[in-house]
């Protein structure tokens, strides 16, 4: 796995992820063995969702009843999920239980069941009206309050909490996935529905949380149109059709072998989210450079110095025939600049190299961004 973690460098629940490709939830459909017929291509999945507890039970039953969804009705959670992740563990999947959960007791008592066996994943996600009458799925996102407590309540038990959200329900998305931020969710599983890449870019500069973009993602066009306006994965649904995903898995690798950073993001000047910053240059013009440090209470001489102080001792540290003298302030290789190329080839410094240093430039700026944890707003 040691060549997955230097390809793409994702751990999620102390676990290599081998690609960047994600298998979302469908109740009554996504289970071990969807998984398992699948596992050669997928780097996470996320089985259920799973009703856990006597209210969720009901409108499950209720659901697939209608005839027109699928559902997976047991009357023992714990039991179900013991079998089926118990199977998962034959592959290197990284395991996601998707949980629809009307009270805190019931997700707690599954991670008392599981400990850090899985990733929990707080289905707040379901529209189907029986589920939200419940008090689950969506029903999480309109009282944000009680979605923040089952996130702290999850966290208090030690475990990776992932919560799967659609966008533009609540009245701004960014109060609410810098609220599951503080609370302690380790990854947003997104449905983007028809909001697109203006909403994603919009979260990716709200929190450091991993986000998973989820939403007809089927091609490799829009995997990189995902991956490069801040997802760090991309899951897929209905289409996760072996043959899907066996595309995305070997064109992302052979991206990322190639290019040295498989989610680089677009240049900020370009429309990208403020990991771009590692390829932005002095601050010294009119440009979106300005704004977006005012926006993050960044000066630009603290800037400046914080970029400097980075690459001291690395390879981005030369670059005297650069604009700006120093290879910390040059774009990214799919701009074209003959300092930079010179710089590079004078230097032995191969291309998918110089990305893979950006990538660890970007980090840095990353963690001086998202460095305080937002107040509790939604308690």
């Amino acid at each position: 796995m040691m060549d997955a973690f230097e390809r793409f460098g994702i751990i999620i629940n102390d676990h290599v992820v081998r690609t960047p490709v994600a298998i979302a939830s469908m109740a009554g459909i996504v289970d071990a063995k969807y998984v398992l017929d699948r596992k050669a291509h997928a780097g996470v999945a996320f089985i259920g969702g799973y009703a856990i507890d006597s209210p969720t039970m009901d409108a499950a039953r209720e659901i697939a009843a209608g005839g027109e969804r699928k559902e997976f009705l047991n009357d023992n959670p714990v039991e179900a999920l013991r079998a089926e992740i118990d199977l998962l563990k034959t592959s290197d999947v990284v395991t996601g239980i998707n949980l629809r959960g009307s009270s805190l007791a019931s997700f707690t008592s599954i991670a008392d069941a599981f400990g850090d066996e899985v990733v929990y994943e707080i289905d707040a996600h379901c529209r189907q009206a029986p589920m939200v009458t419940a008090g689950a799925g969506e029903y999480y996102l309109k009282n944000p309050g009680a979605l923040v407590a089952v996130v702290k309540a999850l966290k208090a038990k030690g475990v990776t909490v992932s919560v799967k959200m659609r966008v533009g329900v609540v009245p701004d998305d960014r109060v609410l996935v810098r609220a599951l931020w503080g609370a302690g969710a380790d990854i947003l599983h997104i449905d983007l529905m028809d909001a697109g890449i203006p909403k994603l870019r919009q979260i990716r500069n709200s929190c450091p949380l991993l986000i998973i973009a989820n939403n007809t993602i089927t091609t490799f066009d829009k995997m990189r149109d995902m991956l490069s306006h801040g997802a760090d994965l991309v899951s897929l649904a209905r289409q996760s059709d072996e043959r899907t995903l066996a595309g995305l898995d070997a064109a992302i690798t052979r991206y990322a072998d190639e290019e040295g950073w498989y989610n680089s993001p677009k240049q900020l000047c370009r429309g990208g989210d403020l990991r771009a910053l590692t390829f932005c240059c002095m601050p010294v013009k009119d440009c979106p450079l300005i704004p977006a440090l005012s926006r993050i209470g960044l000066s630009k001489e603290e800037y400046i110095r914080l970029k400097l102080d980075s690459v001291k001792g690395t390879p981005l540290e030369g670059g005297p025939h650069t604009c700006f003298g120093s290879l910390a302030w040059c774009c990214k290789t799919s701009s074209p600049c003959m300092f930079r190329d010179m710089t590079l080839a004078q230097d032995g410094i191969p291309k998918k190299e110089y990305m893979r240093r950006k990538r660890e430039l970007s980090d840095t700026l990353m963690s001086r961004v998202f460095h305080d944890v937002p107040p509790d707003e939604c308690s």
